[in-house]
């Protein structure tokens, strides 16, 4: 599939990934790479006492997995790309928290595919974070990144 061949699917699903676990080791992982221990996050205990009901996902953790969850899709990848780059979001909304032993995936719906010089795309793509079980999405968010072929 040409970067064109991809363009013209915006508007489409164009993957869903595997389901992935978030369990406490990742997110005590994470929260010792960036700093943020809060007890929501980190202490069973106390955040039991809270309305989630015991630990749950940091957003940004759940947004680095973007790169994981696209990996473990089936996303098909344009012919010939040498690099992807992210570039950034348009928006972001955190709808419902990811608890401490669900599992998640994501579903990746093309908005945008436009070359922004030879060589170079801006892809722009709704990636919905569905929660296992769970009616409302963890989070909705619109990624940007740059392709290189």
């Amino acid at each position: 599939m040409t970067p064109q061949d991809f363009a013209a699917k915006v508007g489409e699903t164009i993957g869903t990934s595997e389901w992935l676990l978030v369990d406490q080791e990742m997110i005590d992982k994470f929260a010792d790479a960036t700093g943020d221990h809060q007890f929501i996050h980190v202490n069973p205990q106390m955040a039991a006492m809270t309305p989630f009901g015991g630990t749950i996902a940091h957003g940004f953790l759940t947004l680095s997995l973007i790169p994981v969850l696209t990996e473990k899709s089936d996303i098909q990848k344009p012919e010939g790309l040498k690099m992807a780059l992210n570039y950034g979001g348009n928006r972001v909304r955190f709808l419902q928290p990811v608890r401490s032993g669900k599992k998640v995936r994501a579903h990746f719906k093309l908005v945008g595919m436009a070359e922004k010089r030879p060589g170079q795309w801006e892809q722009t793509v709704e990636i919905t974070l569905e929660i296992e079980g769970e009616t409302k999405p963890g989070y909705v968010a619109e990624w940007i990144s740059l392709l290189f072929f």
